[in-house]
C-alpha cells in the first residue's frame, strides 16, 4: 500500500502562509525531492490553483534558475483536485468527485512509491479520517506573531514518530514524522 504523505512549511509560530517563509535552494530542493518521491499529488482547490499559477511552465515570473528543477517537477507530476466548487482542472490533474475516504483508500491500494497531499484544509480532513501515514513539516526560522496556525481546530491527537530530519543553511529543518500505531 502506498503511504499518504502531508509536506508545509510553517513559521517556529506555526504559521502557514506562504509568503512568510524562507526562499531559498535547499528548501526548493527538498520540496522537489518531496514531490519526486511521489507516484501523484492530491490537493485541495486552494492549493490547486495557487500552484497551478506560479508554477505551470512556462512562468510568468522572472525565475531564478535554481529554482527550474521545482518546477519541472510539479509540472509534470499527475494531480488529483479535491474541490467542490471547480467543474473542470488542467495541469495534469484530475477532479476528485466521489467520497474523499473511498477515493483516497483506492489511490491508496495501488502500487507505488508514494501519494503527496498539499493543502491545509485538505490535509486536516485526511487526518481526521486517519488517513495520512506521514508528515514533513520544514520550520523556517521566523516568527511573524500572525496568520493561520496548521491543524487548529483538529478533534484529536495524533501521535507521531520522528523518522527523519534535515537541516537547511537558512536554519530551517525539515523534520519527517510517521504516524504512531
Amino acid at each position: 500500500m502506498r503511504p499518504l504523505r502531508f509536506s508545509i512549511n510553517v513559521t517556529l509560530d506555526g504559521c502557514y502562509d506562504h509568503t512568510v517563509g524562507v526562499v531559498d535552494e535547499d528548501l526548493h530542493r527538498n520540496a522537489m525531492d518531496y514531490i519526486a518521491g511521489c507516484d501523484e499529488l492530491l490537493f485541495g482547490r486552494v492549493t490547486y490553483e495557487m500552484m497551478r499559477t506560479a508554477w505551470r511552465l512556462p512562468v510568468s515570473w522572472p525565475m531564478p534558475e535554481w529554482m527550474l528543477p521545482f518546477a519541472r517537477t510539479i509540472d509534470a507530476a499527475k494531480k488529483h483536485v479535491v474541490s467542490s466548487t471547480l467543474k473542470a482542472v488542467d495541469w495534469n490533474a484530475e477532479l476528485v468527485h466521489s467520497d474523499l475516504r473511498t477515493y483516497v483508500e483506492r489511490l491508496k491500494q495501488q502500487p507505488g512509491k508514494g501519494i503527496g497531499v498539499g493543502g491545509v484544509q485538505l490535509a486536516m480532513a485526511l487526518t481526521e479520517l486517519g488517513l495520512i501515514d506521514e508528515y514533513q513539516i520544514v520550520v523556517h526560522p521566523r516568527i511573524v506573531g500572525r496568520g493561520p496556525t496548521l491543524f487548529a481546530g483538529l478533534s484529536k491527537m495524533v501521535d507521531l514518530k520522528l523518522v527523519g530530519r534535515e537541516e537547511f543553511g537558512s536554519g530551517a529543518v525539515a523534520m519527517r514524522y510517521a504516524v504512531s500505531q
